[in-house]
Parts: structure tokens; sequence; C-alpha cells
């Protein structure tokens, strides 16, 4: 694989990603917001975000991207839709206060939820709250694959993956499959009007690359987590026979 948050990973799955969010929650969202719009987007990646989202809010919007990445940063700020003012900024995403947020009408992110722990969510939420900004988090892994043609090993490969998507880093429990329902528990605590919407990934081998690029990762995460698991030529007969995949995302919006 290519790499998680590599450019080339990114832009292979930008396509995927679009079609795969729910553009009925733009909608809701969009009805919410008044004036000039100031939009935080966390773990901003390439820019995928903002230019999937921009053209949908339209009137006049300043984005402010934040990232760890450097290179990242500098080619989403220079790769977001004409007629919106773009600022970044690099550093952790976790650690956002209500002052921090202040000013902000949207807070957003893509495939970043399921990244983060339960306390991170919690006091995102809490600091959403304190500004009234809205939130709009797409594409959390729910940790739900279909493949047709099934195969006996496909229910164990996708326990070992989401095991993985769970595992603890540096004393911090990730999320994973449980970020999107978490996220909502977190946001409705905090007074938030809050909607999830599934998201599923359609993928097809005959398609392009990002099926073959999800299946080594979702094969090797799952060997990573369970070193013995048998998969024996398991992904290659994958890749080789062709496959039809669902793979599971949730969006989540929450207004205040």
């Amino acid at each position: 694989m290519t790499g998680e948050f590599s450019a080339d990973w990114l832009t292979l799955r930008e396509p995927a990603d679009a079609a795969a969010r729910d553009r009925g929650l733009v909608d809701a969202l969009r009805a919410t917001l008044t004036g000039p719009v100031v939009v935080r987007d966390l773990g901003c990646g390439t820019g995928s975000m903002g230019r999937w989202l921009a053209p949908q809010l339209g009137g006049p919007q300043h984005w402010v991207l934040m990232d760890r990445d450097p290179a990242l940063l500098e080619h989403a700020g220079a790769h977001l839709p004409d007629g919106v003012t773009v600022e970044t900024r690099q550093g952790d995403v976790t650690g956002l206060t209500g002052a921090d947020l202040a000013g902000t009408s949207l807070v957003t992110c893509s495939a970043l939820l399921d990244l983060l722990t339960v306390d991170e969510v919690e006091a995102l939420a809490a600091a959403c709250a304190e500004a009234g900004a809205a939130a709009l988090f797409t594409l959390s892994v729910t940790g739900e694959v279909s493949l047709d043609p099934a195969d006996p090993l496909d229910d164990e490969v996708a326990a070992a993956f989401n095991e993985h998507q769970r595992r603890a880093i540096g004393g911090r429990r990730l999320l994973g499959p449980d970020a999107a329902d978490a996220a909502a528990a977190a946001f409705g605590k905090a007074g938030a009007t809050v909607t999830v919407r599934p998201a599923p990934w359609r993928l097809d081998t005959d398609n392009g690359a990002l099926a073959t690029e999800w299946l080594r990762g979702w094969t090797g995460a799952a060997l990573e987590q369970r070193p013995d698991l048998r998969l024996d030529d398991y992904p290659e007969q994958r890749r080789s026979a062709g496959f039809v995949a669902s793979v599971g995302h949730a969006d989540v919006l929450a207004t205040f």
C-alpha cells in the first residue's frame, strides 16, 4: 500500500470518497449556515474534503486547513476551488478548544474520527458546542465489509481488521469502527441535533487500482493484528478472481 496518509493513497481514494459521502447531509447543513462561512478542515490531507464540499456550500467561504504533514498542507492550500480563501495551520488537531474555534461556522473532516479516542471526540464535541460550530464528519469506518463472491475467510479478516482499528497506540485506544456512534453520542450529549447516514464505498476490481490497494491494506492490517491468521493465498486469489465490495463508512452531521 502507498501509505495510509500518503498523497498517492489520498488521491487514489478521492473519487470513491466523493461518490460515497451523503449529499443530503450537506443540504441539511447548508440550511443552518448564514453569512460568510468559516470552515476548519481537520486532518485535511490533500484537501479533498474542500474540493468536494466548498462548491456545494456556495457563497463566501474561508477555509482553515489543519494537518500535521507540511507537504500535504502545502498541496491542499494550493488546490482548493477558486473563490474561497484559504489558510493552513500545521499541528495536532486533537486538542482544540472552544476558544480555538471562535468564529468558526463549521468543523469538518474526512476519514479521521476512527483515528481518535473517545475522550478526544468528546472534547471536540464540547469545543464545537462552546463555539456554536456545526460539524460534518465524513467517511468514518464502520467495520462492515461485504464481498461478492463471498469467501469463508472474509469474516475472519474483517474481525481481525476491526481489532486492528481499535488498537492502542501510545496509550491511546483508537475508536476504529465505533467512531461514528461515539461522535453521535458525544455531540448529542453536548446538545446538538445529530444525524448519522451510511456512506459505503462501492469497489470493483474491474474499475481500477483502489480495490486492489484497499484489499492489500485490509488483509495487511488483519495480519498485523493477528499474525497467526492463516490466509495463505487468499489475497492473491481475491485479486486474480475479481470481486465487488461494499466497505462500510458513516457520515455524521451535528448542528447546534
